[in-house]
């Protein structure tokens, strides 16, 4: 079964790339053995680094739920998610991922997410990106509201 979601992620992958849609990226999410979402990669297409097919596919999921969760639902991606991918795959708790391609087969085709995992590792003083961490006084006030907040909806 998990073969058969794959390949329709790849399917969607190869297509995008031959409409000229976006890269070479295809997402299928799965509840209960239904296709539920589906996502391909359009960041040249939207102008936006982050709509990424697995992005794209977890907001249609979501949408389709109603919820901003998807705790009973598969992702199948036709390539190991990235590391901004992999951060929304966890926020949006997902059982669990299959991919088909790893990341050094992106590597070879041109995408390569090495060095965020490399600079995400690293110190903040000695990432590549400035990161500058500043305390001001009343920096923690909205975690402080929010812990106060009786009626919030956790996540």
């Amino acid at each position: 079964m998990h073969e058969q979601f794959l390949q329709q992620a790849i399917d969607l992958a190869t297509e995008n790339v031959k409409a000229g849609r976006g890269g070479p990226f295809g997402v299928v999410i799965v509840k209960q053995g239904s296709v539920i979402a589906t996502g391909v990669n359009q960041v040249t297409l939207l102008l936006d680094p982050t709509a990424h097919a697995e992005i794209l596919a977890i907001r249609a999921a979501c949408r389709v739920l109603n919820d901003f969760q998807l705790m009973d639902c598969i992702l199948y991606s036709s390539c190991e998610p990235c590391p901004m991918c992999l951060g929304a795959i966890y926020w949006a708790k997902l059982k669990s991922v299959y991919f088909a391609c790893n990341r050094y087969d992106a590597m070879q085709a041109g995408f390569d997410d090495n060095f965020i995992y490399d600079d995400v590792a690293l110190p903040l003083n000695q990432r590549h990106m400035t990161m500058q961490h500043i305390q001001l006084i009343n920096a923690t006030q909205p975690f402080e509201i929010w812990q106060q907040t009786v009626n919030k909806i956790r996540y």
